[in-house]
């Protein structure tokens, strides 16, 4: 029998109006958003709803606002369908809503948690210190070549194997810099800076796992009905003792989402359903599987197409 995941998006899903028509219809998903506003103190539902972008885009808002809307989302879903789920996955900051949907958290504790990670990733490294970059249709291990030869004494490395022929890094502006031209040098054409505030995924974000463990440390964790594949091991987990561990890995090491997805298919899953914002994990898991049925659910019109 076909299995189904639910996968949950990270940072750069996010539009000002996401889960406006879900809370307008949907009395479960109202009470997700004032949820989040009181375990902020703030109208983070605000943000969502009106913007604006540069608000939204502030990447200690962003987190919370995405993982309040997969939640929403996630409740709707569950209130309106019999659709169930037995792997869950998100990618980046999509593992804390994937982690409330297998009860090892809750949700008020995950926005604050998400909330402190937006601010601790921030404030590891100053502004234009580090970035990101898209490097496509190069091989891991030529990629990796490439990054130790630009590194020249700074960090550079893969944050994200997203896809076959889609790896993003991450590290010191001028090391990353140095990787675009190196790849072009060899052929490689597509390779672009990302729209991004700091090097996520990579050794510089050790700061924020410090800062992060210490936040983790007075949360209680919950058994978990349904596993997670966790973005540093490709592997599903069940046993919530690990989750702070993981999450605080997740946060300097890549997120292995093409690697996650394979272990899902190998398990028997067929049907991927993407919940949140933005359809980023739709279109990455077609590339990783051409077989495998994939749809989001974001808003009415989604919904109605389960």
């Amino acid at each position: 029998m076909s299995k189904i995941a639910f996968i949950f998006p990270g940072q750069g899903s996010q539009y000002p109006g996401m889960g406006k028509e879900l809370a307008e219809n949907f009395k479960i998903a109202r009470e997700t958003f004032a949820e989040a506003d009181d375990a902020l103190d703030f109208r983070i539902s605000r943000i969502c709803f009106e913007g604006p972008e540069e608000e939204l885009k502030l990447t200690f808002n962003t987190q919370p606002a995405i993982l309040t809307v997969s939640i929403a989302a996630l409740r709707v879903l569950c209130s309106e369908t019999q659709l169930c789920a037995e792997f869950l996955a998100g990618h980046s900051l999509g593992e804390y809503s994937a982690l409330v949907a297998s009860g090892a958290m809750t949700f008020a504790d995950a926005v604050r948690i998400v909330r402190a990670r937006g601010t601790f990733m921030q404030e590891a490294v100053p502004v234009g210190v580090g970035t990101m970059a898209a490097i496509i249709g190069v091989e891991p291990e030529i990629l990796a070549e490439i990054c130790r030869e630009a590194a020249q004494g700074e960090v550079v490395a893969p944050a994200n194997y997203n896809s076959p022929g889609q790896i993003v890094i991450a590290g010191h502006t001028a090391a990353v810099g140095r990787v675009i031209e190196i790849a072009k040098s060899r052929g490689f054409r597509k390779a672009m800076l990302l729209p991004v505030s700091a090097p996520f995924h990579c050794s510089m974000m050790a700061p924020a796992g410090e800062r992060l463990a210490q936040t983790l440390s007075g949360v209680s964790f919950s058994q978990m009905a349904i596993p997670v594949v966790t973005n540093v091991e490709a592997h599903p987990n069940q046993d919530e003792s690990r989750v702070p561990e993981l999450l605080v890995r997740q946060v300097s090491a890549p997120v292995l989402w093409e690697a996650s997805v394979i272990r899902m298919v190998d398990m028997g899953v067929e049907r991927f359903v993407e919940i949140g914002p933005g359809k980023v994990l739709s279109g990455l898991v077609k590339r990783i599987t051409k077989n495998a049925d994939v749809c989001n659910i974001e808003d009415l019109g989604t919904l109605k197409a389960v």
